[in-house]
């Protein structure tokens, strides 16, 4: 079917908010095609792992359809909210194969520089995940920065749109996320 102009998109998203649950069905296979490509992006950074974007597509679809009431005013945060269901389904899945196999340990994810600069340190998915969840503690909006740049694909003109601040502010801010995630990951926790 595809719905190709933001504001069909806008449209479907007013109707899922007032409780259609026909217009999500809509709205998802309009943007399925971009979960899926997110999707993929993060996976690919963890090539021993066996979960598919496919499944991680589809799991973010269910949690979506089964969440009632949510508001989502534009297509950015739309993807913001897809981006923290992606984010917790492959930390979750991360989670799970830690704790299901005796020995095992959690998938391994070689992170590039765009969060732990240039030098890209092969890490955890799961301390990763860990890792976002101390710095949301410290600060939400740097946590919620790297959530949506990273997990949600967007822009950091976008993400600055969806968090309310400025492009220049969202800079900064990932600066300093990419520092504190580098030391946290390295192990030398910053004070």
């Amino acid at each position: 079917m595809g719905v190709d102009n933001r504001q069909d998109v806008s449209q479907l998203l007013a109707a899922w908010s007032e409780g259609d649950q026909q217009a999500l069905n809509e709205l998802v296979s309009a943007v399925y095609p971009e979960i899926r490509k997110i999707a993929r992006q993060r996976l690919r950074q963890a090539p021993q792992q066996t979960l598919e974007s496919a499944a991680v597509a589809n799991e973010a679809y269910v949690r979506l359809f089964q969440a009632r009431g949510i508001q989502c005013e534009n297509r950015l945060m739309f993807f913001a909210l897809c981006a923290q269901v992606i984010r917790r389904i492959i930390g979750e899945y991360a989670r799970s194969r830690r704790y299901s196999k005796r020995g095992g340990s959690a998938v391994r994810v070689p992170l590039d520089e765009q969060v732990v600069g240039a030098n890209g340190h092969d890490i955890q998915l799961l301390a990763l995940d860990q890792a976002l969840d101390s710095l949301c503690k410290m600060d939400p909006r740097k946590s919620r920065l790297v959530e949506l740049h990273c997990f949600g694909g967007l822009t950091m003109d976008e993400s600055a749109e969806v968090l309310g601040i400025s492009p220049e502010t969202a800079k900064r801010d990932w600066k300093l996320a990419k520092a504190w995630l580098g030391l946290e990951l390295a192990g030398r926790r910053p004070v």
